[in-house]
This record gives structure tokens, sequence and C-alpha cells, in this order.
């Protein structure tokens, strides 16, 4: 991993509210009024749960990026 801190940012157009993302990983994601799902901070540390969750996605709603250069962990850039 690049650094220790990702920006995770749910696009709300995208997501479907499956609330998948707080159910695998609650400590860091969590949903809105409205079901939706969103990172429970601006950054969140880096690790193998986090990008799980992004990738077990059914949408691909979540985008993460270093926190640091902004630089793309997932989606990875083409």
């Amino acid at each position: 991993m690049m650094t220790d801190r990702w920006k995770v940012t749910v696009d709300p157009r995208m997501c479907v509210r499956t609330g998948l993302c707080a159910a695998s990983a609650p400590k860091e994601f969590e949903l809105d009024e409205r079901g939706q799902g969103r990172a429970k901070a601006d950054t969140l540390p880096a690790s193998e749960e986090v990008l799980e969750v992004a990738e077990s996605c059914p949408i691909e709603a979540i985008s993460i990026a270093d926190a640091d250069t902004g630089e793309a962990v997932f989606p990875p850039e083409p």
C-alpha cells in the first residue's frame, strides 16, 4: 500500500443502497438516513478490508485514492 490513509468516496448517483459496505466494514462505513452508503470519515486507514469492500460493491460506487497524493487506488487507473 502506498500510504496509511485513503480518501474513500461513495458516489451517491451510483449507490443502489444495498448496505453491503456498512454490513461488511461497520467501523469504516455507515448508511445515511436514506440508506445511502458513505465513509464514516474523510480519510480512512488503508486496509485490505476497505479495499475488499470497494471491490465487492456490486456497481463499483466506491472509489479509493491515496490521501496524500490523490493517486487512484481503486478502481485502478487504466
